[in-house]
């Protein structure tokens, strides 16, 4: 196998990236300046030694401690519920939530042999102990699948018992969008959702 096939067969395991955009990606850092790929193989190597999961709360982070969880302004009374660590900068960048987070690093799956062990659950449920009644709110943000809603099924079980407030983030309409090209499911979740104006 060629170096060319090599790195490209890498690339390929990326998310999103199928074996044709990796070879494109490839050909692409060839044809750029040297350097360019030399700073990129750097960055990764960086990521790679320096980057790890929060201790508290499984985000990812250069320090023990992510900067959400080394910040003391925030409200450590609510705990907002990820699948994953990007989720959090979705979140954050809304700039509507000052709460902590703590991220599964993934949602319950039988069929793939994803269990509750295999996620980041007993960190979740040593917080909530250990905080003596400081955690008074779950917000349970994982996704609208299937997969997704069995996670917050589970969580609400195991969560609900320890004396928190366990919440679900709102589902319904995106904004900007037509009813007629809104699928049912969608306008469904909206109307059980839906509030006083």
């Amino acid at each position: 196998m060629s170096l060319i096939d090599r790195v490209a067969q890498e690339l390929s395991r990326l998310p999103g990236i199928g074996p044709k955009t990796a070879l494109r990606l490839v050909y692409h850092l060839m044809k750029r300046p040297r350097e360019d790929a030399v700073r990129l193989s750097q960055a990764i190597r960086e990521l790679a030694d320096r980057i790890r999961p929060c201790k508290r709360c499984g985000n990812f982070s250069e320090g023990e401690l992510c900067l959400v969880c080394a910040d003391h302004g925030r409200n450590a009374s609510v705990i907002c519920v990820v699948e994953e660590a990007y989720e959090v900068g979705a979140i954050e960048r809304t700039g509507q939530y000052q709460g902590l987070y703590h991220v599964l690093g993934g949602h319950l799956s039988p069929l793939d042999g994803i269990g509750p062990h295999e996620l980041n659950l007993q960190g979740l449920l040593d917080r909530i102990s250990s905080s003596d009644g400081g955690v008074q709110e779950i917000i349970v943000a994982t996704n609208a699948s299937v997969e997704g809603e069995a996670t917050a099924v589970y969580l609400e079980h195991v969560v609900r018992p320890l004396g928190p407030r366990v919440t679900r983030l709102a589902r319904g309409i995106p904004v900007g969008s037509d009813l007629e090209y809104v699928d049912g499911s969608t306008i469904a979740e909206a109307l059980t959702g839906r509030r006083e104006m």
